[in-house]
């Protein structure tokens, strides 16, 4: 006879058919799938990152573009007429420098964005020296800065000193007369009438040079012939002394003026403040498109 034992313990250690259906059931049922890896998926979690790395790459081939107008200004520095005359204030050499100045700007400023992903932050304060400097000079080029700014070349407050200086003015009026700009002028209207000639557009070195100030109501005979008017009882006006100073000797004319002094301020300033408001421009349109190529870049990253 067996042993009761016994055939419990085989009974419990054979599995009947029902327990391996159970099992192969549960083994092929969809609902249970088995445990899968649970590593992220990288393209779940790239979308951030790529657009980060797009909206660097747009910004970066926009400080690129602008660092090609300031390599574009310095052609235009190098070849640019230098106005007559401006020698003799050392502007050429002031001019040669700026535009030396620009190639540095022009290679700092795409160093920093060629290293960017390497060096965010040296870079970023690397490039943020020379644009500050940039935007300074362009301040005072323009008169930003008007008592501070009388001793750096080109700047209005140096100009004026610059003119008021008469062994500075001597200089300069004899330049402007080799030049012959006012024996040009009469040239050029020779045979025109006293209308013509008010109606027509005279450079202002030539309309303070080379004839008297309106305000005198001299009678035109030619470009640089004015005939005065019998004296009249009349109360003093402003440019007086331009109309007394005036002479029709073409070596004298109204070279010693006030008027032929502003004619030639107004020629260089014109020039140089244009540099300046470029200078202006180009520099705060660089340092703002720098520091948003570094949030990008630090974006990037994080």
């Amino acid at each position: 006879m067996a042993d009761p034992a016994n055939n419990t313990t085989e009974t419990e250690a054979a599995p009947t058919e029902t327990d391996q259906q159970k099992t192969t059931t549960t083994t092929n049922n969809p609902e249970n799938p088995p445990m899968a890896d649970t590593k992220p998926d990288p393209a779940l979690a790239s979308p951030p990152n790529r657009k980060a790395k797009n909206l660097a790459g747009l910004l970066t081939i926009v400080c690129f573009i602008l660092s090609f107008l300031v390599i574009a200004s310095v052609i235009w520095l190098f070849y640019m007429r230098d106005f007559d005359c401006e020698g003799l204030l050392r502007l050429p050499r002031f001019q040669t420098g700026i535009g030396i100045a620009l190639i540095f700007v022009f290679i700092i400023s795409n160093a920093a964005l060629f290293l960017r992903s390497r060096f965010p932050m040296p870079g970023v304060i690397v490039v943020m020296v020379p644009l500050i400097l940039m935007l300074t000079a362009g301040l005072a080029l323009v008169g930003a800065y008007d008592m501070e700014s009388r001793k750096i070349p080109a700047s209005p407050r140096w100009f004026r000193l610059k003119i008021d200086n008469n062994n500075n003015w001597n200089n300069i009026k004899s330049c402007i007369y080799d030049t012959g700009a006012c024996d040009d002028l009469q040239s050029r209207f020779f045979t025109l009438k006293s209308y013509d000639f008010s109606t027509s557009k005279l450079s202002s070195i030539e309309s303070g040079c080379c004839k008297p100030p309106a305000i005198c109501g001299m009678e035109f005979i030619n470009a640089t012939f004015w005939r005065r008017k019998e004296e009249e009882e009349q109360e003093p006006l402003e440019g007086d002394q331009d109309c007394e100073t005036w002479n029709n000797d073409r070596t004298i004319l109204c070279y010693n003026c006030q008027s032929c002094k502003e004619g030639f301020l107004r020629t260089l300033k014109s020039k140089w403040w244009k540099l300046g408001i470029f200078l202006v421009l180009m520099a705060l349109l660089l340092i703002v498109f720098h520091l948003l190529v570094f949030l990008a870049t630090m974006w990037e990253r994080f």
